[in-house]
């Protein structure tokens, strides 16, 4: 609408075209149509220059609610106002004129005055509007690209807060992205097959996100005991343990209101080491109990300990970690999250063994 200065001056008669022509030539482009099927050829050819349509209800071929028809099919409607004028009008016709988004309706014979007011008031009403429009979408627009912005910002940096743990634990440096594929997998299957849950697309993604940071309290256990390489003391694993309560703590210093990405956070921080039957910690919680998303993180979290080098043990082979699972051996899951684990096993064998080539490469190059 910014920027139009054409008028299409629809109507059989052609005294009517030349005064209304006479009205605005001056300061518009005018264009003439004097049928129906002209006038949606001109639509067609000029809609992105045309300001205002004068459009007479009964011409030749097509009449003027069948433009009104065409202008809404192709959307013309919403940004070219229509002013009908028409000297055989019902309220019938009225009526029809306006359900297809004709902006005024002037009955001949009509003032000049009258006419010339009214149609520069519908001008600059739809191009106010266009114009707010415009800037709706672009401040729009920004407002997404800086949200994007903040997400991307957001995930380095619990990646980077991820990685002082893994670093400072001599874990692999990949656990990071495992953990949050592995856990994207499972959600996957949940939304799908567990619509109970009633998770979208978009707590998932905030999920993935949280459950980067689910060992970030392992920055407050002591060298001693995190590094320790020989089997830990009753005490040393009462500390271990611990780490879900300062991920908690941690996590409570920067703590935000209202935070659907902030409780994410915090439960799966404190539950992912909870247990289907209580036999988990620090809570024992017990069943659904435990959130479904610190669920998915604590199965998913067992299964890559399982598989990955430590500096206390080898991986298990796919098969073995599977064994263990299914059997309980790493404490006991939900029905939900075994049925996803069978669900989702080629895709974690794929990650599995890529990285078990890795690993072989790695200890060959080291004799």
């Amino acid at each position: 609408m910014i920027g139009k200065n054409t008028i299409l001056i629809a109507d059989d008669a052609e005294l009517n075209r030349e005064l209304i022509k006479y009205i605005f030539e001056e300061q518009y482009q005018i264009l003439e149509a004097e049928d129906g099927e002209q006038t949606i050829d001109l639509m067609a050819k000029y809609n992105d220059k045309i300001c205002l349509l004068f459009l007479d209800l009964l011409m030749p071929k097509k009449s003027g609610l069948d433009v009104l028809k065409f202008m809404n099919e192709k959307k013309y409607i919403e940004s070219i106002p229509v002013i009908m004028i028409t000297g055989e009008a019902t309220d019938e016709t009225d009526e029809k004129a306006y359900e297809y988004g004709a902006s005024e309706i002037i009955y001949k014979p009509f003032a000049p005055n009258v006419v010339m007011r009214r149609a520069k008031n519908l001008i600059e009403l739809f191009e106010h509007r266009v114009y707010l429009e415009y800037n709706l979408e672009k401040h729009t627009k920004q407002l997404q690209e800086s949200k994007k912005k903040l997400e991307k910002n957001n995930e380095f940096l619990l990646n980077l807060i991820s990685s002082v743990v893994e670093f400072r634990s001599q874990e692999s440096e990949i656990h990071i992205q495992k953990i949050k594929y592995f856990t994207k997998l499972f959600l996957k299957y949940i939304r799908k097959y567990y619509p109970q849950y009633g998770l979208t697309e978009e707590q998932s993604a905030l999920i993935v996100q949280a459950a980067a940071i689910h060992d970030i309290g392992k920055i407050a256990i002591p060298d001693k005991i995190l590094l320790k390489t020989e089997e830990l003391t009753k005490a040393e694993r009462e500390e271990i343990e611990k780490h879900t309560i300062y991920g908690c703590q941690i996590l409570e210093r920067i703590k935000q209101e209202d935070s659907e990405f902030y409780q994410y956070c915090y439960d799966i921080c404190r539950f992912h080491h909870e247990r289907y039957d209580g036999t988990g910690y620090p809570d024992h919680l017990k069943g659904d109990a435990i959130p479904i998303w610190a669920q998915v993180v604590s199965i998913v979290n067992a299964y890559d300990a399982l598989v990955s080098k430590r500096i206390y043990k080898f991986p298990c082979t796919v098969e073995q970690a599977e064994r263990k699972i299914m059997a309980g051996e790493c404490g006991a899951f939900s029905p939900v999250m075994l049925d996803c684990f069978r669900l989702a096993k080629s895709e974690l064998i794929a990650v599995t063994e890529r990285e078990g080539k890795l690993f072989m490469a790695d200890t060959e190059s080291n004799g």
